[in-house]
């Protein structure tokens, strides 16, 4: 159909009205239905139809948990490349990259505010920042908040989103495992709340350390858990694992978890444990 358009005191015919809608709209991966891409975004990256929880950066986790006037802390740490690691693409080159994409140095984020009207020390893993893995600045940062918590005497919160230990630094990244399990056990001997909150993905040895150690372990729907991917197990034992292996629901019903929580719901569940944990 042809439209009008008025030059002056001339209609010219034929030029084409159109409305960009590409990128507006998407298949979700859960029900398969085409959702309007800005209800997504309204709903806290959550699917308005079947609930599927899509996955959301660092910083959007602290403004929707975080009373305003929070504080970043903690951010000034960057790798060093310790292992002068090489491969087809040189690891520096991957962190320069993922800085830029992301504007954080490395994939975490350490905050301290108030929640609800709890003040506490949140630290939040950026899947991603080469797919969230934990190297030393992750490490170092994750064991300052503990430090944070401890010196303060204020609950600690980790948020964990990662694919586990960061290959490209060997031992030095396995190190940050007991670096960080022995500073949540002095955390632990003081009594402090710590709550680990597993989003999808927890895998490797950030589930093999500090994201099961939480006084209380809680999960988003659907979130992928595990230390070995599901495939290495099949291929490593030769069966065919359960329907829903490794996700948030399955840990729940083997009590790997203590609850499977939905996003909208986090703040004033997180509220409501520490109104138990810690009365104020």
């Amino acid at each position: 159909m042809s439209w009008f358009k008025r030059q002056g005191n001339t209609i010219e015919s034929g030029v084409e009205k159109s409305v960009r809608t590409e990128g507006l709209w998407f298949k979700c991966e859960g029900c398969s239905q085409v959702i309007w891409k800005a209800d997504v975004e309204a709903n806290q990256q959550i699917c308005p139809k079947c609930g599927r929880h899509y996955r959301i950066d660092a910083r959007a986790r602290i403004e929707a948990l975080l009373e305003p006037g929070y504080e970043l802390v903690d951010l000034e740490l960057k790798s060093t490349d310790p292992l002068d690691f090489s491969d087809l693409k040189s690891y520096k080159s991957r962190l320069k990259k993922a800085q830029e994409s992301t504007g954080l140095n490395d994939a975490i984020v350490n905050a301290t505010g108030m929640l609800g009207k709890h003040r506490v020390v949140l630290s939040v893993m950026e899947y991603s920042f080469i797919g969230g893995s934990m190297g030393a600045v992750v490490g170092e940062t994750i064991a300052r908040a503990v430090d944070r918590a401890i010196a303060d005497r204020l609950p600690l919160i980790i948020i964990s989103a990662s694919g586990g230990a960061r290959m490209m630094e060997g031992i030095v990244s396995l190190m940050q495992l007991a670096k960080i399990s022995a500073a949540l056990g002095r955390l632990d001997e003081l009594r402090v709340p710590y709550i680990s909150v597993l989003t999808d993905p927890t895998t490797g040895g950030v589930t093999a350390s500090f994201a099961m150690l939480g006084d209380l372990n809680i999960a988003e729907p659907g979130a992928l858990i595990g230390f070995a991917g599901p495939r290495v197990i099949e291929q490593t034992i030769r069966q065919k694992l359960p329907e829903g292996f490794q996700r948030s629901e399955f840990l729940l019903e083997h009590g790997m978890l203590d609850a499977v929580v939905d996003r909208r719901e986090l703040k004033s569940y997180l509220s409501r444990a520490l109104d138990f944990m810690q009365p104020v």
